[in-house]
């Protein structure tokens, strides 16, 4: 039983060749100078300095072409949304107009198919702005809101709140959230409350 085969030998030789390897690599760090080992150390440092501040180089101009994109597609989508909203400043008078009218028409006791007329007039004209985002500012009762109202006058009565809206002059509108035009209000003064 004393008979080698060629596997029984290359195991030997592997682990042979395994073992004179870090003795190799031992040999060359052993070689080398301290000195030129310790200039090369800090040549790798600073090349690995160089690479981290390309590296934040790069994020932060990753960063600013991520903010422009998103600054641009607000920029957009205003622009969408608020294209209308010359032509919309312009039809709020004629809205105010058929508001008048009906009130004065139901005032004098007119016509009442003339009233129903007018009434549907300005039914199809609310929703025909309210497809563009135009809704009307609730004022009447609400406290008075300088970024939505604008006060023309006060008047003391003691039955409700101080500074509450007691009587709408002239509606105001939104155009998706952003004061189109302002309602024009009467506030109450009440020292007491």
């Amino acid at each position: 039983m004393g008979f080698s085969t060629p596997d029984d030998k290359q195991p030997t030789e592997v682990a042979t060749g395994a073992a004179d390897a870090p003795e190799v690599e031992l040999a060359a760090i052993e070689e080398c100078d301290p000195d030129t080992l310790i200039r090369q150390l800090a040549e790798k440092e600073e090349e690995l300095k160089e690479l981290r501040d390309k590296n934040e180089q790069l994020l932060r101009l990753v960063a600013d072409v991520e903010n422009f994109r998103k600054r641009l597609e607000k920029e957009r989508a205003d622009l969408r949304d608020f294209a209308n909203e010359a032509l919309l400043k312009e039809l709020l008078p004629v809205l105010d107009n058929l508001e008048l009218a009906l009130n004065h028409g139901r005032d004098q006791e007119a016509c009442a198919a003339l009233v129903a007329g007018v009434e549907n007039v300005l039914k199809g004209f609310r929703q025909a702005i309210a497809k563009f985002g135009v809704t009307p500012i609730e004022a009447l009762g609400e406290k008075f809101d300088p970024a939505f109202h604008n006060a023309v006058m006060q008047q003391e009565d003691n039955t409700v709140a101080d500074q509450t809206v007691i009587q709408e002059l002239q509606k105001g509108y939104l155009l998706k959230n952003r004061l189109l035009r302002p309602a024009m209000v009467v506030v109450a003064r009440n020292p007491q409350g």
